[in-house]
């Protein structure tokens, strides 16, 4: 990993999670396990990949990255929410989740449904109360993380991939689920970034294009490591997607392979942020250590 990596993750982290803390214990509940329950899968665990992409999309845009943080914040809750919702009995099915016991496991499975449930309103109600910028700024960031995380993102990829299961699936198909289970996110942290620094057309392009690749390669990389690491590294259980019958990455190209197309898509991301010069470094970087990452 290289020192501007080390160096951006080394200040934004504390931000991140200081803020992610001050939002949460502030949004008040009616019922003090609901809210331990958001806390407990949002706080103190997860790589804010998707939150640095927010604020240094914004860096890279001309604006100042901290104008981003509540957008930062939201995109992380939505992330967290539907974790919680894909480990339950009735999706993945999994247990451990960042290196501790699933919401479900810990809290029972209706509170961590509803803990979910309660993350994602509070997203927006952090994007559209808590944002310094303009108004109509505020919304189309709103508006785009609104989409990504619905029907025609991540919800749908998510249902295609129940779908699937047990079926054998071709790399166009699965790339259409991952586009919405996995990319759709990430692509709306890196826009909602750029939108925080009133970045232009050409600007989006480049945000979406780089968000694109990295969303292959990273959903790559997560197939690779679910049969080549240990649940103890990863933090999640490994094999699952072996154990729940579904055609992935590996599956479908091979180990060898899939490890080319991980490092294609990294350099076609590393490509796409070419033209911003000087304020591509780090989210250039990034992109090379997500796709070698080990967990």
């Amino acid at each position: 990993m290289t020192d501007i990596v080390k160096e951006r993750q080394n200040h934004w982290l504390p931000k991140i999670e200081a803020e992610l803390d001050r939002y949460t214990a502030q949004c008040g509940s009616m019922h003090g396990i609901l809210l331990e329950a958001m806390r407990y899968s949002l706080l103190d665990a997860g790589k804010r990949i998707r939150p640095i992409l927010a604020l240094e999309f914004c860096r890279a845009a001309g604006g100042n990255p901290e104008d981003a943080m509540p957008f930062a914040c939201g995109v992380e809750m939505i992330h967290t929410y539907s974790l919680i919702h894909d480990d339950l009995p009735c999706m993945d099915d999994d247990d451990l989740r960042r290196g501790k016991p699933s919401c479900h496991v810990k809290f029972g499975e209706a509170n961590a449904l509803l803990a979910g449930d309660a993350l994602q309103p509070l997203a927006f109600e952090t994007m559209l109360s808590g944002s310094s910028i303009r108004s109509d700024l505020t919304v189309r960031a709103a508006a785009a993380l609104a989409h990504a995380c619905g029907a025609a993102g991540m919800v749908g990829g998510q249902m295609i991939d129940l779908e699937n299961e047990g079926k054998h699936v071709g790399l166009d198909e699965l790339r259409v689920m991952d586009s919405g289970k996995t990319g759709a996110i990430i692509k709306a942290a890196c826009v909602m970034g750029v939108i925080a620094a009133d970045g232009s057309d050409e600007m989006i392009a480049i945000a979406e294009n780089y968000a694109e690749n990295i969303g292959i390669a990273f959903q790559i990389t997560d197939d690779i490591l679910d049969v080549t690491s240990t649940a103890e590294v990863l933090g999640k259980p490994v094999e699952s997607d072996i154990g729940n019958d579904k055609s992935t990455y590996v599956s479908l190209l091979g180990l060898e392979k899939a490890r080319e197309e991980a490092a294609k898509h990294t350099a076609l991301a590393v490509e796409a942020v070419a033209p911003l010069g000087e304020k591509a470094e780090f989210l250039a970087r990034f992109a090379e250590m997500l796709a070698g990452r080990i967990k």
